[in-house]
C-alpha cells in the first residue's frame, strides 16, 4: 500500500520572471521553468516513484510542468485529470499588473495585505481562504480516495492552491501558511496513514 501523494508547484513562468500577478492568466514556462520541471522529474525518478494517476489545473504552466516531469519518468501516457479547482488563486484586478506598479497604485501596505493575509481578497479576486474553499473539497472527494486506496498520485498545480492543500495536510493555521514559501519545481512527497493523516513528508529539493 503506497498511499503516496506528491505535490509540485509548476516551474518558473514568464510572468513569475516579469514580477507580474498571474492568477488565472495563462503564461507559459520560461526556459528556466522547463529545466526546473525536468529536474523535478529526474528527482522523482531517482526516488523510485512511479505514478498511478495525475491531477493538474486547467492552466498551461502546470500542465506543461506535469508533462515534462512525466517524460523524465517515462510515463507520458499517464491518466491525467485537469480541473479548475486546482487553479492558482484568482488575483482579480491585480492580474497582469507588475507588483511594483500595484504598490504604486494601492500602497505598499495594502498590496502586502492582499498578498500575505489569509482571508483578505484583492478587488475582484480570491483570498487564500477562498482558494482553499475550492481546493479542499476537490481533494477530499477526488484526490484523497485515490491515495487512500493505495495509489501513488501526483498533483502539479500552483503556489496558492498547493499552499491550501499543505495547510490542511500539515495542520497549519492561516497565519502559519501565508508565510510558507513553496519553491517552483520542487516535489513535496507525502505518505499517508490509512486514516488520511500524514505518516511522513519529504521535500525533494536540488
Amino acid at each position: 500500500m503506497s498511499r503516496t501523494l506528491v505535490l509540485v508547484r509548476h516551474g518558473q513562468s514568464d510572468w513569475n520572471l516579469k514580477n507580474l500577478f498571474t492568477g488565472w492568466r495563462d503564461p507559459d514556462l520560461t526556459e528556466k521553468g522547463v529545466e526546473e520541471a525536468k529536474a523535478a522529474g529526474q528527482r522523482l525518478k531517482a526516488a523510485g516513484l512511479h505514478f498511478d494517476l495525475a491531477f493538474t489545473s486547467v492552466l498551461s504552466r502546470a500542465q506543461r510542468t506535469l508533462s515534462l516531469m512525466l517524460t523524465e519518468l517515462g510515463q507520458e501516457g499517464l491518466e491525467t485529470i485537469r480541473d479548475a479547482a486546482l487553479n492558482e488563486r484568482d488575483y482579480g484586478d491585480l492580474s497582469g499588473l507588475n507588483k511594483d506598479d500595484a504598490r504604486a497604485k494601492w500602497g505598499e501596505e495594502q498590496v502586502h495585505i492582499w498578498r500575505r493575509s489569509y482571508d483578505v481578497p484583492p478587488p475582484g479576486g480570491e483570498s487564500l481562504k477562498d482558494t482553499g474553499a475550492r481546493v479542499w473539497p476537490y481533494y477530499i472527494h477526488k484526490i484523497q480516495p485515490k491515495v487512500l486506496a493505495g495509489g501513488t498520485v501526483i498533483v502539479a498545480a500552483h503556489g496558492n492552491s498547493l499552499r491550501a492543500l499543505i495547510m490542511a495536510l500539515d495542520g497549519l493555521t492561516g497565519e502559519e501558511i501565508v508565510v510558507q514559501e513553496l519553491a517552483t519545481g520542487v516535489p513535496v512527497v507525502y505518505r499517508l496513514n490509512a486514516d488520511s493523516t500524514v505518516a511522513s513528508k519529504d521535500v525533494l529539493s536540488a
